[in-house]
């Protein structure tokens, strides 16, 4: 059985002072008629950005995370960090919280206490749960990863492993988004018997019903290829859709799937060029309203790029991409509802997978759905007291 050992995290004086080198010499691109970022972050938004990230005190946010309790541990040859929150109250759920990209396990900071102590944060004290949140394999502190076929099925193998095997639970509770959103319906669809239930934040399939990836192949669409029934299903929150226009089509599933290591080359070399690749996505994809800070707070954001910078974890976490592709998804029973674990769903206005809705009615076991009219796509940081409420409200059901 593999052993979970103890991790603080603790970067060195050397590493801290390359990173404000390379910031002070960020050699800015030419930028003209942009103001409205229609060709990507704008060059003067990024200066700012460069010089906050120069005054940023990371031991401060060292500081605050090591406030929790770290590990690490090798299951199947993968290291996997993650951070471990034990709950207070009479029964205290097992609940895995994942993550997506650009995430990092920090986007589920402000959740982690008031899921495990809600009683010290104006709740029942019978709603606990032990919280752990994993950072993705080649993410952050689960780093190096050099195997190429980390998808979503094999991530929730690991997470099962870890659970059970180096945690010691029987069965447990798990939430996520983007990418733990997929990886979290893999753990309903494959290892059910080892859940009690699983939340969703928005709603990604397992596959997509019809072969429509980016690029040349064909247009992206949030219907995921599912065809559009008769008639609207029953539950309101299903047959709606977002009010707020969709955001403009995005390169990074594009460049990701095909040429990673090429972007890598640039923005591990870079941490402005690194920062500008994060920056946008923050910005689009949130509730930013066009301001990323009105979605998140500058010191969260500059911990995240931090993050992705001093582990060297970029070029890994695009590779995610490539994994999917290289490796699809192959069902583990054809049973219908594909993802068989009781099933809560959060809708978000602004999160780009809440706009399509329909398809969900059959293909989760679906204990409940909710709409959120403020959110995006990073909610956990975004909005962390719903997502609690959110959490609790699913779990209250299956305990």
């Amino acid at each position: 059985m593999p052993r979970a050992e103890p991790f603080r995290i603790a970067f060195s004086d050397g590493a801290l002072s390359d990173l404000r080198e390379r910031l002070a010499r960020t050699r800015f691109a030419p930028d003209h008629h942009n103001e409205d970022w229609r060709y990507g972050v704008p060059t003067s938004e990024l200066r700012n950005w460069v010089e906050a990230w120069l005054r940023f005190d990371w031991r401060a946010a060292e500081g605050r995370i090591n406030r929790f309790e770290h590990y690490r541990v090798e299951i199947d040859g993968t290291l996997i960090h993650f951070l471990h929150r034990r709950g207070r109250g009479p029964r205290p759920a097992p609940l895995i919280l994942t993550h997506g990209w650009p995430w990092t396990f920090w986007d589920w900071h402000a959740v982690i206490d008031p899921l495990a102590d809600p009683a010290a944060h104006g709740g029942d004290a019978a709603d606990a749960f032990d919280v752990i949140v994993p950072s993705l394999p080649g993410f952050g502190f689960s780093t190096p990863l050099t195997a190429t076929d980390m998808t979503a099925t094999r991530t929730a193998g690991l997470w099962v492993k870890l659970m059970c095997d180096v945690l010691g639970y029987d069965r447990f509770a798990a939430a996520g988004g983007d990418m733990g959103n997929i990886i979290t319906a893999q753990l309903g669809h494959a290892h059910a018997d080892r859940l009690f239930g699983i939340h969703l934040l928005g709603a990604i399939p397992l596959a997509p019903a019809k072969p429509i990836p980016p690029g040349p192949q064909g247009p992206w669409t949030w219907d995921w290829g599912f065809d559009r029934p008769a008639s609207p299903p029953a539950d309101p929150v299903l047959a709606a859709s977002p009010t707020s226009p969709p955001t403009t089509p995005s390169s990074h599933r594009v460049v990701h799937t095909t040429e990673p290591q090429t972007l890598a080359a640039a923005l591990h070399d870079s941490p402005a060029g690194m920062m500008a690749w994060l920056l946008k996505a923050r910005r689009h994809w949130s509730d930013s309203r066009g301001d990323v800070r009105n979605a998140f707070s500058e010191e969260f954001l500059l911990t995240t790029f931090s993050l992705y910078w001093l582990t060297e974890s970029l070029a890994t976490s695009v590779r995610a991409y490539r994994a999917g592709a290289d490796h699809p998804w192959r069902p583990s029973h054809d049973r219908w509802p594909v993802v068989e674990t009781p099933t809560g769903i959060t809708f978000f206005e602004y999160d780009q997978t809440s706009r399509s809705r329909f398809w969900a009615a059959d293909y989760y076991n679906l204990i409940r759905t909710s709409y959120q009219p403020r959110g995006g796509h990073f909610s956990p940081a975004e909005v962390p007291q719903t997502v609690v409420a959110e959490i609790r409200e699913t779990f209250r059901r299956l305990r």
